[in-house]
């Protein structure tokens, strides 16, 4: 259930039984609660790597980790090299949570992880592809995607820190 009680889904999604397509992880450790966000290092949601830091560095790292995707699908706003991208996000805003090799979210060639998101609605009942860069999925410490939240909702909204605090129960 959403922090307003409505429902996202049907019934819940585990990371568990999707399939890698890489070497890299593209699910989150056993038992930690992940924040599943595609990037991109030039669009105008990008300073949102900020408060992703931020959640990051309040909730991690031992049960709480985002985990950044960098996809080049939305208007060819993430163009650069797994390295290149590193770089800036370090560089720029600090960041230290892990980034995937960059990957597609939509279309024939969609990762798998995002073809199992994806069938995931948000408060406002979208589901399907994503929409824009930055879109963020909350998956729980048993791989199940417990929300979605839209690109434009910043992460440290009062929805996501609550659900993030919810899905990291008592010990938050």
């Amino acid at each position: 259930m959403n922090p307003s009680g409505g429902r996202f889904c049907e019934h819940p999604r585990t990371l568990h039984r999707v399939p890698r397509r890489s070497a890299r992880p593209a699910r989150p450790s056993a038992r930690k609660v992940a924040l599943l966000v595609n990037v991109a290092s030039k669009c105008g949601l990008t300073p949102q790597y900020e408060q992703l830091q931020a959640l990051q560095d309040r909730f991690g790292p031992e049960r709480f980790t985002v985990i950044g995707f960098p996809c080049n699908q939305f208007l060819e706003q993430e163009p650069g090299t797994p390295e290149e991208i590193a770089s800036f996000c370090s560089l720029n805003y600090g960041v230290t949570f892990p980034l995937s090799e960059k990957i597609e979210v939509n279309g024939p060639d969609r990762h798998p992880l995002y073809a199992e998101l994806c069938e995931l609605a948000d408060a406002e009942g979208h589901s399907g592809d994503i929409r824009w860069n930055f879109e963020k999925f909350l998956v729980d410490g048993d791989g199940s995607v417990v929300a979605r939240f839209s690109p434009t909702l910043a992460p440290d909204d009062a929805a996501i820190v609550s659900a993030i605090e919810a899905a990291l129960g008592d010990d938050a």
